[in-house]
């Protein structure tokens, strides 16, 4: 019988699978495929202050091995998430859950952070300074790593919970903002977000997202993701939720190999609504397959 525990930051989860933010919504959406509570924990769908529409459509784009997104963070604001979606989430879902937080300032993460620090359903709050898709905030904070430090030092003080904060691939260099980050005071790294892509429609001579660019996730992005999280662990002394273009429990295997000690799926969950499941499900057959008794053993193992 393998072990497919896994610890973060003092949480035991069952399994290391995390549908990722903003692909699985509140976790309701989901919940009469299949019985949610085979999932390691859920990332739930990232919320700013206020409630927000979003970017204008169209804001979806397939592309070869992967899609375009630029949804722009639409959510309900953090007074219906914490008083609605988390309490009904408990309904169905009974362990503790990410709660994926953003803003367009310090205060607004500090807002966020300390209403999310006073449900008891989230086990740990991962701070989005990674998205690509909206202006005057999102990846502007996570470029950088003395804005990244500032971030998470806030947030830091904000609450007594486990942050991770997740950062941009869209970086020269992923290593001196993680461990920015880590110096702060971040219990975790997230990465990676997806990268800034583009598409154009020659039939209308027009960019195909509204916005023009968007996230670009999906299993062209995996490689990308292995080597920064690859970087990252080597140098970083906190553990990392590794994510970008997972799909397969084989995929699992080899981000945490990379260093991950969980991981998120994201896009995968958009194309088949049971990706998470059915990677839960062959995972211990992967790991028999390969001689792997325990995922503890093997995260990290490459130097």
């Amino acid at each position: 019988m393998v072990d497919m525990k896994v610890d973060l930051c003092g949480i035991t989860l069952d399994n290391p699978v995390i549908p990722a933010s903003g692909t699985f919504g509140f976790g309701k959406e989901f919940a009469d495929l299949y019985d949610l509570d085979i999932l390691g924990s859920i990332s739930v769908k990232g919320t700013t202050p206020e409630p927000r529409y979003g970017n204008p459509l169209p804001r979806i784009a397939e592309c070869e091995a992967g899609m375009l997104n630029s949804v722009g963070l639409q959510n309900p604001g953090i007074d219906l998430v914490c008083h609605k979606e988390l309490n009904e989430l408990t309904a169905f879902y009974h362990k503790p859950v990410i709660a994926n937080i953003s803003g367009f300032s310090i205060d607004d993460y500090v807002l966020c952070a300390r209403a999310m620090d006073s449900q008891p359903i989230v086990g740990i709050i991962e701070v989005n300074v990674s998205c690509p898709n909206v202006h005057c905030g999102g990846m502007s904070f996570g470029v950088d790593p003395k804005s990244a430090a500032e971030v998470t030092k806030a947030v830091r003080a904000a609450t007594k919970k486990p942050i991770f904060i997740k950062l941009s691939p869209n970086v020269t260099d992923i290593v001196s903002i993680a461990k920015a980050c880590e110096d702060a005071g971040a219990d975790g790294i997230s990465l990676i977000n997806t990268l800034l892509g583009m598409r154009i429609d020659i039939n209308r001579r027009k960019p195909v997202l509204a916005n023009k660019m968007g996230g670009f996730s999906g299993p062209a992005i995996f490689p990308v993701a292995v080597r920064m999280v690859y970087q990252v662990a080597q140098e970083c002394s906190i553990p990392v939720i590794g994510m970008g273009g997972i799909s397969t429990a084989r995929d699992v295997i080899e981000m945490m190999m990379a260093g991950a000690t969980a991981v998120q799926v994201g896009a995968a969950n958009l194309v088949n609504p049971y990706a998470c499941k059915e990677i839960i499900e062959s995972l211990p057959i992967v790991m028999d397959e390969l001689g792997i008794e325990k995922l503890t053993d093997i995260i990290g193992i490459i130097k």
